[in-house]
């Protein structure tokens, strides 16, 4: 087993301070990112969008979330934890891709992260269109529904 070691390299300032289910595409946050990698921000304001890396600190996880019903919805299938999008992970990491409006400093003024008030910042990647754009997925139907209203 590999051993595991992450530096949180910042934290997010959200006007969102608890978890929600939807209404996220119009919330704008900083990525304050602590001054001894503000370095590692050179560039950045080039991109129009980054992917942004972070932990959910006020997720947690029961066996009992292995497998469930995406959003707790009766009109959507049980599915496993790993086929949703679903905020109690057995490793709360969570990604966004978001669009950037501003990089000032150390910080990185985004639009669309869904990230409370006081979260770890792990890591904020350029969005490469090649890497990270797929043409033609494919999803169930229930995704569709679930994310109806999200953004």
């Amino acid at each position: 087993m590999a051993i595991l070691r992450l530096e949180e390299i910042g934290t997010v300032r959200s006007p969102v301070k608890a978890p929600v289910e939807a209404g996220w595409a119009e919330v704008v946050s900083d990525l304050v990112v602590e001054k001894r990698f503000a370095g590692g921000l050179k560039g950045i304001e080039e991109f129009s969008h980054v992917l942004v890396v972070f932990l959910m600190h006020q997720a947690w996880f029961d066996p009992a979330d292995l497998v469930g019903r995406p959003g707790g919805r009766s009109d959507l299938p049980e599915v496993g934890i790993f086929a949703q999008r679903a905020l109690h992970r057995p490793n709360p990491i969570g990604t966004s891709a978001v669009k950037i409006e501003a990089v000032r400093g150390n910080i990185v003024t985004v639009r669309g992260l869904d990230a409370i008030d006081g979260t770890a910042l792990l890591d904020i990647k350029p969005y490469f269109p090649d890497f990270d754009r797929i043409e033609r997925p494919v999803v169930p139907d229930w995704v569709g529904r679930l994310m109806r209203g999200y953004f």
